[in-house]
């Protein structure tokens, strides 16, 4: 199995890393990043750690498809 099927298949419930996140919307770690810092896309706290759960960037995706939202506002 590839590292891609990993991260595509993996629990639904698994916390993110960057990459992770970036691999699956096929952007750059570098923008995920940026995105979390300004607080653009959804993403929990854990300690020096940002990780990420799938459910809520995908909700957080579905709310661009549909013009945006507040939370892609969020600064």
């Amino acid at each position: 199995m590839s590292d891609h099927a990993d991260v595509m298949d993996g629990p639904p419930d698994r916390l993110l890393t960057a990459a992770e996140v970036a691999e699956r919307l096929a952007v750059s770690e570098r923008w995920i990043r940026d995105a979390t810092r300004t607080g653009v896309i959804p993403h929990i706290v854990l300690g020096h750690y940002r990780r990420y759960s799938w459910p809520k960037v995908a909700e957080w995706l579905e709310e661009q498809q549909q013009g945006g939202s507040t939370l892609s506002r969020r600064r």
